[in-house]
């Protein structure tokens, strides 16, 4: 799988991801690894994700992560969705180009939400949400 490694959002995440994925994908900048594809244009790796498998089959954009986790074994319907209903693409693809165009806004949410660590993932989210609730409730 090939991203941008210039992207403080994407190296967060794909490092999260190759863990959770324990080595069944191979995660590496494309900066580093488009030298191995003299037959494609460097500007696909610059517009999204790319998921690149043996065969030469290539996952773009949120499809990209989408298969990674089916090829781990995880989530397996996330993939099978985005192949097979036209709604759940389309919301795909435009959350994944909104982030994409976003990436700092949302790199700063993910550490608000998550921490800074992203091998140690904390759930501040559900103490921000716990916190809402009671005042809502209250």
């Amino acid at each position: 799988m090939y991203w941008d490694g210039d992207c403080s959002f994407c190296r967060f995440w794909t490092s999260n991801w190759d863990k959770l994925l324990k080595a069944k994908v191979h995660f590496e900048p494309y900066q580093n690894g488009i030298s191995q594809f003299q037959d494609l244009d460097p500007q696909i790796f610059k517009e999204a994700s790319r998921l690149i498998e043996e065969d030469g089959h290539i996952y773009s954009g949120p499809d990209s992560a989408y298969r990674s986790l089916y090829l781990a074994g995880k989530y397996s319907w996330l993939h099978k969705s985005y192949q097979r209903n036209v709604l759940f693409r389309n919301f795909s693809d435009r959350l994944y180009q909104w982030i994409a165009t976003n990436r700092g806004f949302c790199f700063r949410i993910t550490k608000l939400l998550f921490g800074s660590d992203p091998m140690n993932l904390r759930p501040f989210w559900a103490i921000y949400l716990f916190v809402i609730l009671f005042l809502i409730l209250s």
